[in-house]
């Protein structure tokens, strides 16, 4: 239960505004199903569970999103809030601070609304108990008064769907995850559907894209759609200065090397991470402590950012003692693995 207090945070407090350059983000996010591309698994799940829910004219499970960051969760609750008609209302984790802000939100919901709560393994404890009782069973219980003359009160709340995202999914505690009817796991992209994805997006914002550099592009985006996106628009900007506003191999070309990203799609940060488990740890195993105070980087940016990518690429690998660059990991950075790495893979 919590207690209601005299500087409690309207809903409009707790709900992010989009800065305006988001505006020209929005316009590339796809407004349904038929529009977005990739998690194809997902979205048949998703559609079986909206359809149901629309014969038995009840609100949707809440959903959980997870996953390494850029692949789409905040989109993918945009089209299903879409799909379903009903008013979507986004926050952050860090954004509710205290249980009568959460409570403030929840109260100021519709019958049918969709609450949209990204990074949300950052809500504080506290808080994270009040959406307990608000997800089974749509009430919340408030505190009115302090000392013996206290009292409950339980507030009835309307019928809306959860929709939590994280990149952290092992940090969410059993009790909430438990709570999700759907959960869903957003993976890596396709070379193919990056393609497709800067395909539409140079369609929607006039762009001329030649076919060997939207190739190319695919291969350089990390296999994830935010990271692509940005990347169009860094060469158009460089198409439109120094070009004909045609994004070519040679306006390609030029913006990869400003970045400084490879033909693997590593920038600088990437490959000081694989540098400095090597040069600085022998390739490892190193602890990512370690690795974080030698780059100077973050641990849980390590961990969320290029951990993971550097694992699909098969350059980095986890051991129960810590992190360690592969062969292949040497040869990209043009190093020579040491002589008992390639022994124990001929064994």
């Amino acid at each position: 239960m919590i207690e209601r207090q005299d500087d409690i945070i309207t809903p409009e407090d707790i709900i992010e505004k989009e800065p305006q350059e988001a505006v020209f983000e929005k316009s590339l996010r796809p407004a349904d199903f038929n529009q977005y591309i990739g998690q194809e698994q997902i979205k048949k799940a998703l559609k079986v569970a909206i359809e149901a829910t629309k014969k038995r004219n009840e609100p949707l499970d809440h959903i959980l999103l997870y996953g390494p960051p850029g692949l789409g969760k905040t989109t993918l609750a945009h089209v299903i809030a879409n799909e379903l008609k009903g008013n979507l209302k986004v926050t952050s984790g860090p954004a509710v601070e205290k249980a009568a802000d959460l409570a403030s939100l929840l109260t100021s919901l519709e019958d049918g609304d969709i609450l949209f709560i990204d990074e949300i393994h950052r809500l504080p404890r506290g808080v994270e108990e009040i959406l307990y009782s608000a997800m089974e069973d749509y009430v919340i219980d408030i505190i009115l008064g302090k000392g013996p003359s206290a009292q409950s009160l339980r507030l009835d709340l309307p019928k809306f769907t959860l929709i939590g995202a994280t990149t952290r999914f092992g940090a969410l505690s059993s009790p909430l995850r438990d709570r999700f009817g759907i959960v869903n796991r957003l993976d890596y992209y396709k070379e193919e559907e990056i393609e497709r994805i800067l395909a539409r997006s140079a369609n929607l914002l006039g762009i001329e894209l030649q076919k060997n550099s939207l190739e190319q592009m695919s291969k350089r985006s990390r296999l994830t759609p935010r990271i692509a996106n940005r990347l169009l628009k860094r060469v158009r900007d460089w198409a439109q200065v120094h070009g004909d506003d045609t994004i070519n191999q040679e306006a390609l070309e030029a913006t990869l090397a400003i970045l400084e990203i490879d033909d693997k799609g590593l920038d600088a940060s990437d490959r000081r991470v694989l540098d400095a488990i090597i040069s600085k740890y022998s390739g490892g195993p190193v602890g990512v402590s370690a690795i974080a105070a030698a780059t100077g980087e973050e641990r849980q940016t390590i961990e969320d950012v290029y951990e993971p990518f550097l694992i699909q690429l098969g350059f980095l690998e986890r051991t129960s003692r810590g992190r360690k660059v592969t062969d292949s990991g040497y040869l990209h950075l043009g190093v020579q693995p040491p002589e008992s790495s390639q022994q124990s893979s001929l064994l």
